[in-house]
């Protein structure tokens, strides 16, 4: 039962005005110190409203390699994140869609064993995996390239899983049919159940994606080539100071374009994302 009351109606308002305004502050601050000059940071007193800088700051950010702490514009960069996040998103889910597959529709020995393998994963920290897979890059020779970047991170168990339970949760009688329809493997795949996992593939690219674009630690290990710095382990970097001042308003602009494509992702595919995690359509 909900309680129309007045004062609780203002009380609600006030704490979502509060989160708001909590979440908003650190964007604001961004935003307006993309908009200055650099000098204007080195009083160290923050401006609260926007300067007339904001162009030339974006130009150089995305142009320019004089100023920013790297060889490297953020352009570039923001192609490296761009390509990592992408590989590691559809190629997470293409292989978790065929290795869920093959575990629910197809009758193997060990396949039980196969899929609590892959699942014993979860458990394994980044922190265990990480020098292994740092030295199997190393001698592969995959340090400062795409590969090494995004092929040890295109597995997921997670994905795997998720998959897995849906693909148990489409009846039997779908399969039955198109069995007498004359459907293999392939076809009843392609034509059954890729379009009923429309949302799914949808809801977990969302999360890839952002979850590829966020990646910090692995880029900073595998790549010394300003070619392949991500942006988002290249802020850090931008902090470089020349003469003792920290260009700020070129750093909040990049941190500004950092935030943009993950967000674009999540408004463009933001039906398709909540009917993924909420929806079982069959």
């Amino acid at each position: 039962m909900v309680e129309n009351r007045p004062w609780l109606t203002l009380l609600r308002h006030l704490i979502l005005l509060l989160g708001i305004f909590i979440i908003g502050l650190p964007i604001w601050v961004a935003l307006v110190a993309a908009t200055h000059p650099a000098s204007d940071f080195v009083s160290g007193i923050l401006p609260l409203w926007f300067g007339d800088q904001g162009w030339d700051n974006l130009k150089t950010a995305l142009f320019n390699e004089v100023g920013l702490g790297v060889s490297v514009s953020a352009s570039r960069m923001l192609w490296n994140s761009f390509v990592m996040a992408m590989v590691i998103a559809v190629g997470k889910i293409i292989i978790s869609m065929m290795s869920a597959y093959a575990i629910v529709y197809f009758r193997f020995p060990l396949r039980r064993t196969c899929f609590w393998l892959i699942f014993i994963t979860l458990m394994l920290p980044v922190e265990v995996r990480i020098l292994p897979t740092y030295e199997v890059v190393s001698n592969l020779g995959m340090l400062n390239s795409y590969a090494g970047l995004t092929i040890p991170l295109i597995a997921s168990a997670t994905a795997t899983f998720l998959f897995r339970q849906f693909f148990m949760s489409v009846p039997d009688s779908l399969l039955e049919a198109a069995r007498m329809d004359g459907a293999g493997p392939i076809r009843f795949f392609k034509d059954i159940l890729l379009p009923l996992s429309t949302n799914n593939i949808a809801a977990l690219f969302v999360i890839l994606f952002i979850y590829g674009w966020n990646q910090y630690l692995w880029p900073l290990l595998v790549t010394t080539d300003d070619q392949y710095y991500t942006i988002v382990m290249a802020i850090k970097r931008l902090m470089a100071s020349d003469n003792g001042v920290v260009p700020w308003n070129l750093i909040m602009t990049t941190t500004i374009l950092a935030m943009l494509p993950p967000v674009l992702v999540v408004l463009i595919m933001q039906k398709l994302f909540v009917k993924g995690l909420i929806e079982q359509e069959k």
